[in-house]
């Protein structure tokens, strides 16, 4: 058992459940089938709601993270986890459903902080710095018919994201959506064209 200051080390370098964690969890219990990545799963939160859904027993989920300290969480958890940066450890046409809660706060550079919890909350100067190679990659890791299941915030300029969507050849609908005094917040749900 993990005693409670490495805990709190874990606590301060891995992205815990919120918002946004609960918005993606909500919709990928209703659309996840088959084959389940979760990129950048963090502590693991999602990918656990997802494997322990009352209608998972046709649902293997995988998580992945950069984050070693996140790993370990997830792992903890009792996930399949692998080490990596977006989808780069896969395999081509592996996977029926691909979820992902990116760092999207747009941040300046000169500001950041050069840690784990920046890697999980920074997306750039646009807030999609790391959303944009995830779309132009996950279309490889697709099975025919697989679908993606994106986070996107208001913060990071939707009509932009949508763009960038719809250039990687996926068509998109909006599954579920919460405001926030000051974002939005949206699922997309990304299927190739």
């Amino acid at each position: 058992m993990t005693d409670l200051a490495e805990r709190r080390g874990a606590e301060t370098t891995v992205y815990q459940p919120a918002e946004d964690s609960g918005l993606l969890a909500e919709a990928a219990i209703a659309e996840a089938t088959g084959r389940v990545l979760e990129v950048g799963t963090g502590s693991g939160w999602v990918a656990e709601r997802i494997a322990t859904a009352d209608d998972s027993a046709d649902v293997e989920v995988v998580a992945s993270d950069v984050n070693p300290h996140a790993c370990r969480q997830a792992r903890e958890r009792g996930l399949d986890v692998v080490r990596g940066s977006l989808l780069d450890p896969f395999r081509d046409g592996v996977f029926d459903t691909v979820a992902f809660n990116p760092p999207y706060l747009p941040t300046d550079p000169d500001n950041e902080w050069d840690d784990w919890m920046e890697t999980a909350l920074s997306g750039g100067r646009t807030g999609r710095e790391l959303i944009e190679p995830f779309l132009d990659d996950v279309g490889r890791v697709l099975t025919p018919g697989g679908c993606v299941l994106l986070l996107v915030s208001s913060l990071t300029g939707y009509e932009a994201v949508i763009d960038r969507v719809e250039a990687a050849g996926f068509s998109h609908e909006v599954v579920r959506e919460e405001s926030y005094p000051f974002e939005t917040l949206s699922i997309l749900r990304l299927t190739q064209r």
